[in-house]
């Protein structure tokens, strides 16, 4: 099951590689069609992409015992609150409150992601994060597939969509004002 579980997620987040490309390179040629399809879907996708992760981080430690190192409990912080955020705004038909929340939970939460990658494909220093109580060490890969997508790949992911995704939404006027 877990093996099964690890290729869905990695697939979902080559797939959300494919899509924040496509985003990166909708601004850079200005293609106003995708711009409008990204902003349009940024608040569902974003809310979609918040749940899998979280659901997928609860997985790994509460079904697959993959215990969280200090590093992946920074990143849950600042993943989970997501879903709820986005999940009012698509209730309440009220997006303006959750965009600037996601825009600033997912640029923290990346960068403490990427960093994490980063740290566990040898690249960055490890700073202190040896096993703390019953937590993993920062630089321990429980999830190798495709050769490079590790749980803090998957994280940063996700956390890039989402920044990439409402930052096309802001730029483009697409946020309604509250009344």
């Amino acid at each position: 099951m877990v093996s099964t579980v690890n290729l869905i997620i990695s697939s979902l987040t080559v797939i959300g590689q494919i899509a924040i490309s496509l985003a990166v390179i909708a601004l850079i040629i200005r293609d106003k069609k995708l711009i409008r399809f990204f902003g349009k879907n940024a608040v569902l996708v974003s809310f979609a992409v918040a749940l899998i992760a979280t659901l997928g981080s609860l997985f790994y430690s509460e079904i697959a015992g993959y215990q969280p190192c200090k590093l992946c409990w920074f990143q849950r912080i600042f993943m989970y609150p997501q879903v709820i955020l986005l999940g009012i705004a698509l209730w309440k038909k009220n997006e303006t409150l959750a965009i600037y929340n996601s825009l600033a939970l997912s640029a923290i939460g990346g960068m403490i992601a990427g960093y994490h990658y980063l740290l566990q494909i040898g690249i960055a220093p490890e700073l202190p994060c040896a096993a703390v109580g019953y937590s993993s060490a920062c630089s321990q890969r429980f999830v190798m597939n495709f050769g490079y997508i590790t749980i803090p790949l998957m994280a940063f992911t996700a956390f890039a969509l989402i920044f990439i995704l409402f930052l096309i939404k802001k730029l483009n006027g697409q946020v309604e004002p509250r009344e």
